[in-house]
């Protein structure tokens, strides 16, 4: 392995390790000492890579944008109509909130409120990422008028698409809250009546 692999292995390493600590405790409450615990890497070490905890926290939303946009095209690029792909979108949502994980994998419900009143980078990454999510959105409702599969959908799929996110996200938050999947529930049920959909199981 050469220099430059070996040293984005490391970098990453720090970004897997500390991605649950987040989520677990939030940005704030997880310091430096105990990331670097983790990690099980000198202090040197994480600021030859990232050189400060923002730029840091910018590093680690921009990774699981990267990885969560990806499983997003995955799911809505399999063959069928666009309105099974979009069940199936919002069916893996509803299932990475609950169950034995239901602390929640969303590093935007955890950090997104804490983290853009602390860091204008920060906050254009969590930005950057949401939009990213809502423009393949809007694009599967697109593409289910176009199949028929959601013709009774709203005629602005990009609005359609805010919407419908927007719903998840505050959905989530109140899951967390609540310790109840209701939130999420419901939010299944809207996702149907926006779409205008008759079978969505």
């Amino acid at each position: 392995m050469n220099a430059a692999a070996a040293s984005a292995d490391v970098r990453q390493h720090i970004l897997d390790v500390a991605h649950p600590l987040l989520l677990s405790k939030g940005f704030t409450a997880v310091g430096l000492a105990e990331i670097l615990a983790a990690a099980k890497v000198p202090k040197g070490s994480f600021y030859h890579y990232f050189g400060s905890k923002e730029a840091f926290g910018e590093a680690v939303l921009e990774g699981y944008f990267s990885e969560y946009l990806a499983r997003t095209d995955a799911l809505l690029s399999t063959p069928g109509p666009a309105a099974q792909r979009l069940q199936a979108y919002f069916h893996d949502w509803l299932d990475s909130q609950t169950g034995d994980q239901a602390q929640s994998r969303c590093l935007v419900v955890k950090l997104g409120a804490e983290v853009c009143d602390l860091s204008e980078n920060m906050r254009v990454a969590l930005a950057r990422g949401t939009r990213g999510i809502i423009a393949r959105l809007a694009a599967c409702i697109e593409a289910g008028k176009k199949d028929g599969s959601l013709a009774a959908a709203p005629a602005d799929a990009q609005a359609t698409a805010a919407a419908l996110y927007q719903n998840w996200l505050g959905a989530s938050l109140l899951a967390k809250i609540t310790r109840d999947r209701s939130p999420l529930d419901t939010a299944l049920v809207g996702t149907r009546q926006l779409l205008g959909l008759t079978l969505y199981t």
